[in-house]
């Protein structure tokens, strides 16, 4: 969540920390990608403990606009990201023809990566649509679930049917319309916000 000019490429001190893999984004493209509903975008906003690295006050702003951000856009890309990392696990998609991680299929049987980010997805897809938030870390029953079977600790079958009803769960959701979320997001707000943020960033560093 750094970075209030476009640009191609962004270095950041905290790239080189062992294990860490970072992405930065200028602000704009996040909150395009946001207010699209991209689950791996709005994970920052509900981020709580350790995993915050670093907030500034226009972050912690950021932050607070997570109800005008999230919309049910977000409910239908969990799902659709849900069914690429399934059809991933399962030897589809655009990466059949090599698969990313074969030491995992031939140590489990099948790419338990994908597996468990795709239980991952249904299970906060279905929160975030009831309640309006994400739980992070997830609930300790999810989160011991989706560990192992990235562990490899659950069998292809019983991992397969953990995806599939966290799916269908989802999908229900959606369909029926239940839940908390809107239909679309504050676009009024988010855009006033983004003004407001980047005309204080520019007064600040003499823009």
């Amino acid at each position: 969540m750094a970075g209030w000019r476009p640009a191609r490429h962004t270095a950041h001190p905290l790239a080189a920390l062992p294990g860490r893999d970072l992405t930065v984004y200028g602000l704009r493209k996040f909150l395009r990608l946001a207010l699209n509903g991209n689950p791996t975008i709005l994970i920052p906003l509900y981020a709580v403990g350790d995993a915050v690295v670093l907030l500034t006050p226009l972050g912690a702003e950021l932050r607070e606009l997570a109800p005008k951000l999230v919309s049910r856009a977000a409910s239908h890309r969990f799902l659709g990201y849900l069914d690429s990392q399934r059809e991933r696990m399962l030897g589809g998609g655009r990466q059949s023809k090599v698969p990313n991680r074969p030491e995992l299929v031939a140590r489990h049987g099948y790419d338990t990566k994908y597996a468990s980010h795709a239980l991952r997805l249904g299970r906060q897809g279905v929160e975030l649509t009831m309640t309006g938030r994400l739980t992070l870390p997830m609930p300790p029953s999810d989160l011991e679930q989706c560990l192992a079977v990235k562990r490899g600790e659950v069998d292809f079958q019983r991992a397969l049917a953990l995806i599939d009803a966290a799916r269908a769960e989802l999908a229900d959701v959606i369909d029926t319309g239940r839940g908390v979320l809107p239909a679309e997001p504050d676009r009024d707000a988010v855009n006033a916000w983004a003004v407001s943020a980047h005309r204080r960033h520019w007064a600040e560093h003499g823009l």
